[in-house]
């Protein structure tokens, strides 16, 4: 699926059928398969359709039987089949041979708890004339987007930010608080946005409208208290049985499928679950770079070679800098994970060949792949030392300099050294920040300092932190992590590169049952020593090489310390230091010209800080300072 919208308006005003119809057309994918409309009276829904299941009869909206509740659907539901089958013993009378029909008749046996018996990726929108209820849905790990603007009595929803900007009534008012969070984190976290009148629906959430009235519910969470008490050998037999059930969900469409391979374990551990699982060769496609410390070419190639995949390759060079605006767009908002960079490509040349491509993401965050994961576990066992001595191990560890690699020796001496002063909940906000908080104080305008009003970002952190269900530091992290940095930056980054595209994404290690699986079992098993994702590893030692399994983390990352240090040096510093980006008045000159110099001069930490800098300006100019956007309707 591409992408949805629609518009409630307070009873007596009615939706402008132009504008519901720029709404859709904003949703800028590549080649939709078809377009749907439904308008009546004071509620509108749109969608843009790429056609996964059921090319011939599935075309959206979709109705009940009298018509009375209307749905738009953007994702799959896995288990549309088994639901199909139990609907019609009910009762209940399809009309198409897809996924969508379902939720219109689980909705009519279920209400709003109609998700709970939802497996897939989804986010939709459903109408009962009746009840005259709105109900918006995400699905449980946040796969799909969904944004909501409320306003005088009025609700407007899109998938992405530019279709939900076509109902110019939505002001542009930046979220000082949101822009804080960015800096912090790279991304903006749910529920904010960068927009103070914008809103995204967390995952595992419905929003429920009536009769003027707001509910938003939570209907799903992961369980990191309740573990398993079983031997390692059946733990691994667990793992590998559930990603065979997972990948096999996903390899049910209507068209071509493939995936994509770094040539890590989690790519390569769907590949491996395809290749069991598939009749015909797996289609694979992987992105590398002229640059060697990042080019992880050679072992996706050892993968391919291995499983006798149809195998595509496509290299990224400082030129593709230019896809940035076309990045900035799809997102939205401000997003400092430069890897969306190769992502965006690697999408592209996929759909040269296939429709859907499985990937390896979730693995890293269920079952503790960062360096990060070690670090405050270890960090955690030092705390018995005595205060002084981890004050001045922080104080040493702040005068490392950054060498711009999260894996070098130097880098996680300095990380682990610089938090020996703090408790684990600011110690992981150290270690996933692109601009801590001192950096960021260093930073600010005055007048941008008193916006954000006291709001302080490692309070988002902290939040988490302690609404986790999880009592080790290494599940801590874990919870955290998928619930902030999975959803709103690596989730969202390989959504909007699919989708900008019309490729289908589909994640195995996603699956909300191979999710709960991995939170059932013991963080131990998870970081082992100084080893990450030893149960993992362990797990898949019948599928894959040791060579690739226990080889150093490379991570899907850029050569951005070495563009903007050459081929993009002049560009960086025109748009940070432009008149118009400074007369913002969020940032000291001074402080964004040191931050440009240091790294001219060789300090490689400062690359992603100033890349930030740059998503910041460049969705500035495109959302805020930008036209009103506003796209013409076909005749």
């Amino acid at each position: 699926m591409c992408g949805i919208v629609g518009q409630l308006r307070p009873p007596g005003q009615t939706v402008d059928a132009d504008a519901l119809a720029r709404m859709c057309a904003g949703l800028e994918h590549r080649g939709p398969d078809s377009r749907g409309l439904h308008r009546q009276s004071h509620v509108g829904l749109g969608i843009q359709r790429l056609r996964v299941i059921d090319l011939n009869t599935g075309d959206q909206p979709i109705y009940n039987e009298d018509r009375s509740i209307v749905v738009v659907l953007n994702g799959e539901i896995y288990n549309y089949r088994e639901l199909r089958a139990d609907l019609q013993r009910r009762g209940h009378t399809f009309r198409t041979q897809g996924d969508t029909e379902v939720i219109v008749h689980l909705y009519e046996e279920h209400g709003s708890d109609c998700v709970r018996h939802l497996h897939g990726m989804f986010a939709f929108a459903l109408w009962d004339e009746r009840r005259q209820q709105l109900v918006l849905a995400r699905d449980r790990v946040g796969k799909k987007p969904m944004l909501y603007s409320l306003r005088d009595g009025g609700l407007s929803f899109a998938s992405e930010m530019q279709a939900l900007l076509q109902d110019t009534d939505i002001p542009r008012e930046v979220d000082h608080v949101a822009l804080d969070r960015y800096l912090a984190l790279g991304y903006v976290p749910a529920p904010l946005t960068a927009l103070r009148d914008v809103r995204k629906l967390p995952p595992a959430h419905t929003l429920v409208m009536r009769d003027g009235k707001v509910t938003i519910s939570r209907y799903w969470a992961l369980d990191y208290a309740h573990k398993l008490d079983e031997p390692v050998e059946e733990l691994c037999e667990r793992i590998r049985e559930g990603l065979l059930a997972a990948t096999r969900r996903r390899l049910i469409a209507d068209v071509p499928l493939g995936a994509f391979l770094s040539g890590g374990i989690d790519s390569s551990a769907v590949v491996a679950a395809m290749a069991r699982l598939s009749p015909e060769p797996v289609r694979t496609f992987s992105i590398g770079f002229d640059h060697e410390g990042f080019d992880e070419l050679p072992h996706a190639r050892e993968i391919a070679r291995q499983f006798g995949t149809v195998h595509e390759e496509f290299q990224v060079r400082a030129e593709a800098i230019e896809v940035l605006p076309q990045i900035v767009r799809h997102h939205g908002e401000p997003f400092a994970d430069s890897s969306a960079i190769p992502s965006f490509y690697l999408a592209e040349l996929t759909r040269r060949h296939v429709t859907v491509a499985l990937n390896g993401d979730g693995g890293d965050e269920s079952y503790a792949g960062y360096q990060r994961y070690v670090a405050n576990a270890v960090a955690g066992r030092l705390d018995r030392l005595p205060a002084p001595l981890r004050r001045a191990l922080a104080a040493a560890g702040a005068r490392v300099p950054d060498d711009g690699d999260v894996s070098s020796m130097r880098n996680r001496v300095r990380r682990l050294a610089g938090g020996m002063a703090l408790d684990a909940p600011a110690r992981y906000a150290r270690y996933v920040s692109w601009f801590d908080g001192d950096q960021r104080d260093a930073l600010y305008s005055p007048s941008f300092a008193a916006a954000i009003g006291g709001a302080d970002a490692d309070d988002e952190i902290a939040g988490r932190w302690a609404a986790a269900s999880g009592t080790s530091v290494v599940d801590r992290m874990l919870e955290v992590d998928a619930g902030s940095y999975l959803v709103d930056d690596l989730i969202a980054k390989v959504d909007i590169a699919t989708m900008a595209h019309a490729l289908e994404a589909r994640s195995p290690f996603l699956d909300h049952q191979m999710m709960e699986l991995a939170a059932s079992i013991r963080s131990e098993y998870k970081v082992r020593g100084g080893e990450k994702k030893w149960i993992l590893r362990e797990a898949l030692r019948p599928w894959l090489s040791s060579e690739i399994l226990d080889r150093p983390k490379q991570g899907f990352s850029v050569p951005l310390s070495s563009w903007l240090r050459s081929d993009l040096q002049g560009w960086a510093r025109d748009i940070l230091l432009d008149e118009g980006s400074l007369g913002r008045g969020y940032f000291e000159p001074a402080a964004v010209n040191r931050l440009l110099d240091r790294h001219a001069a060789g300090a490689d930490g400062d690359a992603k800080r100033i890349y930030a800098l740059l998503m910041l300006e460049l969705w500035h100019k495109e959302f805020v300072d930008g036209p009103a956007l506003a796209l013409p309707v076909a005749a």
